[in-house]
């Protein structure tokens, strides 16, 4: 009896060291993307928003959304539309506990029209970056690669623009 209950306990033990070998699940990095857009990211008009993702990627291929479990960090780099320094966070943008960005007071335009200022006779619009929020997620210590965000939530400064910013006001949207 004594050596049936011995036997017993060592093919447990045995099973549970068998099935755990080489199935350790970690995250192995992190993803942070904006959900409903391609290419350029822009955050148009005062109160327009984008919606933040992160996604951990694990080591078994295995991706789980971790959004509203990140955090979120937002810094100015560059100037806007008139060479000002851009706003430390929460104005200009402000960032909440589900990743919702929202473009907040003051008004900012981090886009220029490189046609605007040359002699260039052309009345379309090439749109150039000048400012934009880095912004990067924490999810379980682990940063994620940034995320740049340009603001055209303010008409532009700029003579010759006729107060667009971007290219998302000059296409209508």
């Amino acid at each position: 009896m004594k050596r049936t209950s011995i036997l017993a306990i060592f093919a447990v033990l045995a099973a549970s060291l068998l099935t755990s070998c080489g199935t350790s699940d970690k995250v192995a990095s992190i993803t942070l993307t904006t959900s409903g857009t391609t290419g350029t990211v822009d955050l148009a008009g005062l109160g327009g928003t984008l919606q933040l993702q992160v996604t951990a990627n694990y080591t078994s291929g295995k991706i789980v959304d971790e959004t509203n479990w990140s955090t979120y960090a937002a810094t100015p780099q560059g100037v806007d539309d008139t060479g000002a320094t851009l706003p430390t966070p929460p104005q200009g943008i402000s960032i909440n506990a589900t990743g919702m960005v929202t473009a907040t007071e003051p008004g900012i335009c981090t886009w220029t029209d490189l046609t605007a200022s040359s002699s260039s006779s052309s009345s379309t619009p090439s749109w150039a970056i000048v400012g934009w929020y880095q912004v990067i997620a924490t999810y379980k210590g682990m940063q994620s690669q940034p995320l740049y965000i340009p603001v055209a939530s303010a008409a532009s400064a700029q003579s010759g623009t006729s107060g667009e910013c971007g290219p998302s006001s000059s296409s209508g949207s």
